[in-house]
């Protein structure tokens, strides 16, 4: 669950009002209960519809599921190749994309309201950024929308400027100022070209300083910024950084089985094959013995990131295996679980000299998921074998 993708999302943190139930919502989002955390939501608003950082709340969780029911919470193992610009666009219905944008609108409104009679409060500066950066994540997840998104993320970007220069000691305030140096600063020539246009800066480095400083120090967002520093970590190949974070988060929201992948992905990746495997069977033992939040986990998913790890580890009988029984059950799973399986297949017959299996299967992945972004290295790979760098 921890992808460049979410950085976007600039968590909407608590703040003021029915503290008990946003810290049940909260603990419901967390542990990838979705509904429960949207009908909490719900019941915060119906008893106190005019608070801005409540609709935030229901906008994000909202977003979150749509994410997680497409994979697009999962990250890829030790793959060197981890672009989201060329993950599909998500798809949700036309309802739940009106409630979505609903809910943010909303939000703005009501804070955008609370400026007007006070162009000094915090509070509400802070929950029209947060608002802004919501936005600014469908745009780039579910429209694809690369403009729009970073014109978002920028007014994000300003408004939590403001309440640091209002409010020098507020730490929390910075996660969002962190999180764009970040993003910005990692994005291609060419999206950095359009944001150059846009008048947006980034700096990597200075990014992440800022993220731990919010991860160590902040009040509101410490969790927030713990979960996207291990992104951070991970995605700047500094694995064994984020292995201590991930183990805390696990032990806050038990329920979540991606947190627990995604600690074998960071072994994985820090050169711990052993370590990798193991994190996995926990998470098999932990679905046969039916740990609550455990049950939902399809044992194609376990499969999959068992082979991704053989893989990387030249194990390719047993990557190969285990890539098989995911094209076997590929209902069950996203399409982009089911995409990389096949393509994983492709290469392995191709690393084994056997081209016409290969072919097959790069075929079988181009139609399994046109868009996806196995698909597009797929189509690569029926011209010229797969060769392992």
């Amino acid at each position: 669950m921890l992808k460049l993708a979410l950085l976007l999302a600039l968590a909407a943190s608590p703040l003021g009002g029915q503290q008990t139930l946003v810290d049940e919502g909260f603990t419901h989002f967390y542990n990838l209960d979705y509904d429960q955390a949207i009908a909490v939501f719900e019941k915060a608003i119906a008893r106190d519809p005019g608070q801005p950082d409540l609709h935030n709340h229901l906008a994000q969780t909202l977003i979150y599921r749509e994410m997680f029911r497409n994979g697009a919470l999962e990250s890829e193992l030790v793959s060197g190749n981890n672009s989201f610009l060329r993950r599909p666009k998500l798809n949700p219905t036309p309802e739940t994309e009106k409630r979505i944008l609903d809910e943010i609108a909303k939000a703005m409104e009501l804070a955008d309201a609370r400026l007007k009679e006070n162009p000094k409060d915090t509070a509400a500066m802070y929950a029209s950024g947060i608002a802004y950066g919501l936005r600014a994540n469908y745009f780039w997840v579910v429209k694809k929308a690369w403009r729009d998104s970073l014109k978002d993320a920028t007014a994000a970007r300003k408004l939590h400027n403001r309440i640091s220069e209002l409010e020098p000691d507020n730490v929390d305030a910075r996660l969002v100022q962190g999180l764009h140096d970040y993003v910005v600063g990692s994005l291609p020539l060419t999206y950095k070209m359009l944001g150059f246009l846009l008048g947006i800066r980034g700096d990597k480095e200075k990014g992440i300083r800022t993220v731990q400083e919010v991860a160590r120090n902040g009040k509101l967002d410490r969790v927030e910024a713990q979960v996207f520093l291990c992104a951070l970590y991970r995605r700047e190949k500094q694995s064994k950084l984020a292995v201590p974070l991930v183990k805390d988060l696990i032990r806050r929201y038990p329920r979540n089985y991606l947190l627990r992948m995604e600690l074998g992905q960071m072994y994985s990746q820090s050169g711990d094959s052993v370590r990798a495997l193991q994190a996995l069977e926990e998470v098999a033992r932990l679905k046969r013995s039916h740990a609550p939040g455990f049950d939902r986990v399809p044992w194609e998913k376990i499969y999959y990131q068992e082979g991704s790890i053989e893989f990387w580890y030249n194990d390719l009988d047993g990557s190969l295996e285990n890539m098989k029984k995911v094209a076997a059950a590929s209902e069950e799973v996203d399409l982009n679980t089911g995409g990389q399986a096949l393509l994983r297949m492709g290469q392995i017959y191709d690393m084994e000299q056997r081209r016409a299996e290969a072919i097959a299967a790069y075929e079988k992945a181009i139609a399994f998921a046109p868009e996806a972004e196995a698909a597009q290295e797929s189509r690569k790979y029926l011209s010229r074998p797969y060769r392992r760098m």
